[in-house]
């Protein structure tokens, strides 16, 4: 037996199985799953198709839920004691943008709406605590299976993460047409990928998730437990190795086509990439780019 086959035998007795390739992680954002969930073309159109095809104008639901989530970002970053109901109004304005709506006029409606919502929502809840985190990236490799090797690296940016006691806290905002409830909170994947991450990447324990709803100022909460969260894992598993292998195929030549087919539905309506999607047009007639509006 010649000595180099005598070490690799050597190797082996010793455990070591250089024939088992390590997993590859693959890196995804609540984003990504929720877009690719809904529709795996407006996936490769968002993420993947360079250049990127023709996308709509600006949606103002969009618009004024970027607005608001500004002006509280800019509110909690004062100060306890300048984070006043007064405070919190002057920074909607501040922030203001007019990308959407139909005309100035409803814009300027809206934007006294947004400034009552903020002012609001400072008035009646308590926000002299500062945030752990604002708008904070986090990220950690994850397996849906405890004490298995990673399978997944998730990752996002939440909106707000409260320290409340030993604790840390999951909070989202909202601006939608209806107000959420408890179920909508615990059903969140988003919400759930942002918990076990933040838990990671902080070292705290994470369970509790909200949602604010800044509109009727209704605050929607869950506290997940851990087969909860595993349970959310292993959908984003599920998702990310569908995700994985149609752009690995696409990347070796596939047909992009089927690889990520449209996967139409009523909100075709208001699809950012409409204008390049003919099954999309043929779905659902184009919406106005303020119907989505919170009433």
């Amino acid at each position: 037996m010649s000595v180099g086959v005598r070490r690799v035998v050597a190797v082996e007795q010793l455990g070591f199985e250089f024939a088992v390739q390590p997993r590859r992680l693959t890196k995804v954002s609540p984003a990504r799953l929720a877009t690719f969930d809904d529709c795996p073309r407006r996936y490769r159109m968002t993420y993947l198709d360079r250049p990127t095809p023709t996308r709509t104008g600006p949606w103002a639901h969009s618009t004024l839920g970027a607005v608001v989530h500004n002006a509280l970002r800019a509110l909690f970053e004062l100060p306890a004691v300048k984070r006043t109901p007064e405070r919190a109004g002057a920074l909607l304005v501040e922030n203001w943008q007019d990308g959407g709506f139909a005309d100035a006029q409803q814009a300027a409606i809206y934007r006294e709406r947004a400034k009552a919502w903020v002012a609001e929502y400072v008035e009646h809840n308590d926000v002299s605590a500062t945030p752990i985190g604002l708008e904070r990236w986090v990220s950690a490799p994850v397996s849906p299976e405890p004490g298995q090797p990673p399978s997944l690296i998730i990752e996002g940016r939440a909106d707000r993460i409260d320290e409340r006691g030993a604790e840390v806290v999951i909070v989202d905002y909202k601006t939608g047409r209806r107000a959420p409830d408890e179920y909508e909170a615990r059903a969140s994947q988003a919400l759930a990928m942002y918990a076990v991450a933040a838990a990671r990447t902080l070292r705290r324990p994470c369970k509790r998730v909200e949602l604010h709803h800044l509109p009727t100022g209704t605050i929607a909460a869950a506290e997940h437990t851990e087969p909860s969260l595993r349970r959310h894992l292993a959908r984003a598993e599920e998702t990310a190795e569908e995700l994985r292998a149609a752009t690995d195929s696409l990347t070796g030549g596939g047909d992009p086509e089927s690889l990520f087919p449209a996967r139409t539905a009523p909100r075709c309506a208001w699809c950012d990439f409409r204008p390049s999607c003919a099954e999309g047009q043929r779905a659902a007639a184009q919406a106005k780019s303020w119907e989505l509006l919170a009433p």
